[in-house]
């Protein structure tokens, strides 16, 4: 089978619980146990709990730590709440870059209507599950020729993002005798405010200007492609519902002026995402249902009027799996200096780099971490939590409350579903990659 993941990776069988009914033994005492990831997990005998499976016993079960782990029950159960506040005509597809492990690729293939794959190996991950070829779409810049041959030759949807790239698509078709599937990815004219990252609006290398789109459809019409529609993806990680909203209302007015220039009918129309998790304690989740209710307008008095045969398409990454996974590492040292203690862990920012704050935290914040062997002890202090590394920017928890915690214990990072081990450096200091489990 094509696509292995050169990765160590486990899968581990677990009951699955029912949403609602996760066990624990009494009510989370922690400050930082009011964050909704965490309690998401549940807890047993004063261990949290996977997927059903003591953290401690789930550490023996993949071999050692640190590792990653992602709960199926907890993926399954997000699609699920998604669904019900989606309207029905609007597909769902996975940005695999989010999380591209292929137990989890396996396991949403099943779950969502399409992938969003960014490079040949993710296109072989999405490639390798049940769901058909002509339901991936290849998006990003600065695409090879020999991806461009793949994604061609595997009848996917190429997202173009210039001319040039239109043109090498074009001659890999007549090399392979197929007339490739295209849509247009498009920097959009507006600018998404709160964005984590913004991905359109002003000078972007991702997608064609908005104001260019009509000539470059027109240079389209004499090539053989078979351009199908729109991509237009304005920003990632927002957390306010109405700027989310706001956005998806510009995004469809936007595509709608330029399918007059389309040169066929819009049959595909990919509104993006953007949909942001809560990292940190004070941040306020995504209103779900509001974002389904808004789309429901505009699928009913907007798109469908309009382009009543194009397939709608939603695409999410983190908000999918970020709040699905976590992180978990060792106790190797406890030590004190001039004042302060330290918790020195088997892992680090070469594992985990966004949650030391150097994945484009402007300011450094904690993300949610508890001692996953200990859930049940009483706050004893303020310590500081700091990776295995070489370097002073291998901070994983700064000045947190937690309970006593020595040598042997295990730390427990949250929102590690998405952009965890591949957006790290893993070859930093040369220490072993870690495995991956879905439990």
């Amino acid at each position: 089978m094509i696509g292995q993941n050169p990765l160590p990776m486990v899968a581990v069988d677990a009951e699955v619980l029912a949403p609602g009914r996760l066990k624990r033994d009494r009510e989370w005492s922690w400050e930082m146990s009011r964050h909704p990831s965490i309690a998401a997990f549940g807890l047993e005998g004063g261990k949290l709990l996977v997927g059903g499976v003591p953290v401690d016993r789930l550490a023996e079960q993949v071999g050692g730590t640190p590792f990653f782990a992602y709960d199926r029950a907890l993926l399954t159960n997000r699609i699920r709440r998604i669904r019900a506040a989606f309207p029905v005509g609007i597909e769902l597809s996975y940005a695999v870059k989010a999380n591209p492990m292929p137990a989890v690729v396996q396991h949403l293939s099943r779950l969502v209507d399409a992938f969003d794959v960014a490079s040949a190996r993710e296109l072989r991950t999405a490639l390798d599950t049940p769901l058909d070829g002509a339901k991936v779409s290849f998006a990003g810049p600065g695409k090879s020729v020999a991806e461009l041959t793949q994604a061609v030759a595997a009848n996917v949807t190429v997202v173009v993002e210039s001319h040039t790239e239109a043109t090498r698509v074009t001659a890999a078709g007549e090399r392979l005798g197929i007339r490739p599937r295209v849509a247009v990815r498009v920097n959009p004219d507006f600018v998404v405010r709160s964005s984590g990252m913004r991905m359109g609006g002003g000078p972007q290398q991702f997608g064609v200007d908005a104001e260019r789109v009509p000539a470059l459809l027109k240079d389209l019409t004499r090539m053989e492609l078979d351009v199908i529609g729109f991509h237009i993806f304005a920003g990632s990680q927002n957390l306010h519902t109405d700027v989310l909203c706001q956005a998806q209302r510009q995004t469809v007015e936007l595509a709608l002026r330029l399918t007059e220039a389309a040169p066929a009918p819009v049959r595909y129309l990919n509104l993006g995402g953007g949909l942001g998790i809560p990292y940190f304690e004070r941040d306020v989740p995504v209103d779900l249902e509001r974002i389904g209710a808004n789309l429901t307008e505009l699928l009913t008095s907007a798109i469908r009027p309009d382009l009543p045969d194009a397939e709608v398409v939603v695409e999410l990454g983190r908000y999918i799996v970020g709040e699905c996974g976590v992180y978990v590492t060792r106790i190797v040292d406890r030590k004190e200096s001039r004042g302060r203690t330290f918790l020195v862990v088997d892992g680090g920012l070469h594992h985990q780099l966004a949650a030391t704050g150097n994945l484009g935290q402007a300011i450094r914040r904690n993300y949610p971490l508890v001692i996953g062997n200990r859930m049940d002890d009483e706050i004893d202090g303020r310590v500081t939590v700091v990776g295995c590394l070489c370097t002073p920017l291998d901070l994983l928890g700064n000045e947190v409350a937690l309970p006593r915690a020595d040598v042997g214990d295990l730390v427990v990072l949250f929102q590690a579903g998405a952009y965890g081990l591949t957006a790290s450096p893993t070859a930093f200091l040369g220490h072993p990659t870690p495995p991956e489990a879905l439990v």
